[in-house]
C-alpha cells in the first residue's frame, strides 16, 4: 500500500504539473480537463494515507497532497456557490425571460425522437444543435412548424451545426476561422419586446490523442470568435461545445479578449461530457456572455442520447443595469499579442480530418 500511495501521489503532482507547460500537444492541455477529478483523487489519497503503515517521513506525502489540494481548490472554489458574486434583480425595463438550449447531439446518435421530446418539454425560444448532419436536419423538420427562423450548417464530420429559432432572425452567417471545414455561427435576432441580442454558437476540435494532436486550431478558432465578439456592439451570448474548460489559459485568453463575463463563477461547474460516467464528467460546454445579459437559470438537462448533457439557459437583457461592469476583465497588452499569436497558429495548423466521418 505505501507503493500505491507514493505511486498516487508522484501521478498526481505529475498532472498538475502538465498543464502549467505552455505546449499545445494534447499531452500537457488534457489533464486541465481533469481538474475536478484530480482534486477528487488527492483528497482521497490523503484520506488512505492516514489508513496504512507508514515511515516517519509520510507527512512530506501528506504536505505535498494538502498542497495540491489548496492548489486546486483555489480555482474550483470559483465555480462553486462558496464564491461570493454580486446578486441582481431583474427590473421593469428588463427584457422577458429568454431560454436557449444548446446541445451537443452527437453524430451517430439516432435517438431523434428523444431530442425533439426534449424541446418540446422545455419549449425554448432558440436552440442550437453540433455535430447535426444531414440525417440530423431531417429528423428536426418537424420541428420547424414552432421555429420558423433558422439557420443551418450542414456537415458530416461531425462539425454540423443547426440553430432553430422562434425569434425573428435579423441575420446570419457562417464563420470559418481557421478552417474550412471548422464553422461558428452567427445570428443577430430581436425578441416580440424589441430587444436585439446576438447568438454566438462555436464548436472547435478538441486536443485528443484520436482527432487533434495539439490545441492550436481549437484556441485558434476561439479567440477569433472572442475578437469578432468583441466588436459586436449589442448583447452577445457565445455558445458551443469549447472542447475546453474554463479555468484553461485559452479559456481565461477567450473571455478577457471577448469582454465577456463567465456566468459558471459563483454558480456551479454545469458538466457535461461524458453524459454516461458521472465521475468522468468535465465542464466543456461552456457559455460567456455581454455584461447587459443576466443569468437567471444554467443547467444541465436529461440525457437524451448523445455523449454530451444539454445546456439549459433562462436569461433577460437590461441595458440599463450596471450590477455586472465588475465582472468584465480586458486583456493585457502582452495577452492580446498572446492570444493574436495563438489565432495565427490555429490558421496554419493543418487539421487532418475527413469530410466524412463514419463511427468507429
Amino acid at each position: 500500500m505505501w507503493g500505491i500511495y507514493l505511486f498516487l501521489i508522484a501521478l498526481l503532482v505529475l498532472l498538475t504539473v502538465l498543464p502549467k507547460i505552455q505546449n499545445a500537444h494534447w499531452v500537457f492541455r488534457v489533464p486541465e480537463f481533469g481538474k475536478i477529478q484530480i482534486t477528487y483523487v488527492v483528497v482521497i489519497t490523503f484520506v488512505i494515507g492516514f489508513l496504512i503503515d507508514h515511515p516517519q517521513n509520510f507527512w512530506y506525502g501528506q504536505g505535498l497532497l494538502l498542497l495540491l489540494f489548496v492548489h486546486h481548490g483555489v480555482t474550483l472554489v470559483k465555480y462553486t456557490p462558496l464564491y461570493p458574486v454580486k446578486k441582481y434583480k431583474q427590473r421593469h425595463q428588463s427584457s422577458k425571460k429568454i431560454h436557449f438550449i444548446s446541445a451537443n447531439v452527437y453524430q451517430f446518435n439516432k435517438e431523434y425522437n428523444r431530442f425533439i421530446q426534449l424541446i418540446e418539454k422545455h419549449k425554448p425560444e432558440v436552440f442550437m444543435t453540433m455535430e447535426s448532419n444531414g440525417d440530423w436536419e431531417k429528423a428536426m423538420t418537424v420541428l420547424e412548424k414552432d421555429y420558423p427562423f433558422h439557420h443551418k450548417v450542414t456537415l458530416e464530420n461531425t462539425y454540423g451545426m443547426h440553430f432553430y429559432s422562434k425569434l425573428e432572425i435579423k441575420s446570419a452567417q457562417t464563420h470559418y476561422f481557421v478552417a474550412d471545414d471548422i464553422p461558428s455561427i452567427e445570428v443577430h435576432l430581436k425578441t416580440e419586446d424589441g430587444f436585439s441580442f446576438v447568438f454566438f454558437g462555436v464548436h472547435p476540435p478538441p486536443p485528443s490523442p484520436t482527432e487533434e494532436e495539439t490545441s492550436k486550431e481549437r484556441d485558434g478558432d476561439l479567440l477569433s470568435a472572442a475578437k469578432r465578439v468583441k466588436d459586436i456592439k449589442e448583447p452577445v451570448i457565445v455558445v458551443g461545445d469549447f472542447n475546453n474548460v474554463a479555468w484553461s489559459k485559452s479559456s481565461i485568453l477567450f473571455r478577457k479578449t471577448s469582454h465577456l463575463i463567465d456566468p459558471r463563477i459563483g454558480h456551479s461547474f454545469v458538466s457535461t461530457f461524458h453524459a454516461k460516467y458521472l465521475l468522468l464528467r468535465f465542464p466543456i460546454d461552456l457559455m460567456f456572455h455581454s455584461e447587459d445579459i443576466f443569468i437567471k437559470e444554467l443547467k444541465t438537462l436529461e440525457n437524451f442520447g448523445s455523449d454530451h448533457l444539454p445546456v439549459y439557459c433562462e436569461f433577460f437583457i437590461d441595458h440599463h443595469n450596471d450590477d455586472q461592469e465588475d465582472k468584465v476583465e480586458e486583456a493585457t497588452t502582452e495577452e492580446k499579442a498572446e492570444a493574436e499569436e495563438m489565432i495565427q497558429e490555429g490558421k496554419e495548423e493543418d487539421g487532418d480530418r475527413d469530410a466524412v466521418v463514419t463511427e468507429g
